[in-house]
């Protein structure tokens, strides 16, 4: 025979329950930021060209948006070539 009575649900099921809501909802957020951050055009947070010492925009150029890669001198020029 079935019981007549309702089921309970134990407090350790409902706990885990609310824990994988704030979990869900957490990750959703930091979803919805990154689409965010990439609708703007903004790679990560602090993405400025600004000194993080004192948080003053450097007088240093922007570097060149043309998808390469900067080169930089690793030793002297050679003399012969």
């Amino acid at each position: 025979m079935a019981s007549s009575g309702k089921k309970k649900t134990t407090m350790a099921k409902l706990d885990r329950e609310r824990r994988m809501r704030e979990r869900r909802m957490d990750k959703q957020a930091r979803k919805d930021a990154r689409k965010q951050m990439a609708a703007q055009g903004l790679d990560a947070p602090g993405d400025t060209q600004d000194d993080t010492l004192t948080g003053e925009p450097t007088d240093a150029p922007a570097p060149p948006d043309d998808g390469q890669p900067t080169l930089q001198a690793v030793g002297p020029a050679r003399a012969d070539a």
